[in-house]
């Protein structure tokens, strides 16, 4: 489920929304930190939240933070945490309830940032309100709809769950409050986007992709064959993984 198998190519067609977002995030790192255009420099100025500006009535700045990182290892961070765990939810729920899972909960840990001090004037800016929304609907299946995740993949995101608010409480320049209430958000989100959803299954992508190229028929075992080296060796690289996850949030 949060292991990648897929190619670059399978990656792009299944997990469009993702790949997106990725992109977005590098996309507006190069413009604005590398080749530092005025314009781009100008999206950024006006696109961070500060909630004095939001009091004021630029309520646009609930929305555009999330887009928004501060340089390169905080753009890397959070689109590293989307690409491990944003895909089996993005083939789950679709791409339209995926889009509005993520803003909402990257639009309520804005809102919570503003709502508990709005005359506060600092910055913040960052995709983690929306990831951490992710979590909260994975915190929502392993305690409300189990048959959606197996007991695995359960275990690992509820340690991930506490590594990430143990880092959110502990190291500096966090927007805690935007990460508690993106969680929340998720969670509240969660029981009406799970509806009609079904377990992660890459062999139901690979499925469609093999009917739309007209093969005739579609043979499982083929691919198991492919894969059956990484089923000795998947819970090493699943936890390899979060160790790398979490020695860059340290780092960085």
């Amino acid at each position: 489920m949060f292991l990648r198998t897929e190619s670059f190519k399978e990656f792009l067609k299944f997990y469009p929304v993702v790949s997106i977002l990725v992109g977005l995030h590098f996309f507006l790192w190069i413009l604005i930190d590398v080749l530092q255009f005025g314009f781009a420099q100008d999206i950024e100025r006006l696109g961070i939240g500060v909630n004095l500006f939001i009091l004021q009535g630029e309520y646009w700045r609930l929305v555009t933070p999330i887009f928004l990182h501060a340089g390169f290892a905080h753009a890397l961070f959070n689109s590293f945490s989307l690409v491990l765990f944003g895909p089996a939810l993005e083939q789950m729920l679709g791409k339209v309830k995926f889009i509005i899972m993520y803003l909402f909960a990257g639009i309520i840990g804005n809102l919570g940032t503003f709502a508990v001090n709005p005359e506060a004037y600092y910055a913040h800016l960052g995709a983690s309100g929306a990831i951490f929304g992710i979590f909260g609907v994975y915190v929502y299946m392993v305690l409300y709809r189990k048959h959606l995740i197996d007991q695995a993949n359960s275990q690992i995101i509820m340690v991930i769950f506490i590594l990430g608010l143990f880092m959110t409480f502990t190291r500096p320049n966090i927007n805690v409050l935007g990460h508690l209430f993106g969680l929340i958000g998720g969670f509240a989100i969660a029981p009406a986007i799970l509806k009609n959803a079904r377990p992660f299954s890459i062999w139901q992508m690979r499925a469609r992709r093999s009917s739309s190229s007209d093969e005739i028929t579609f043979n499982p075992n083929r691919w198991n064959k492919r894969r059956l080296p990484w089923k000795k060796y998947a819970g090493y690289v699943i936890w390899a993984a979060i160790a790398i996850l979490v020695i860059i949030a340290v780092l960085f």
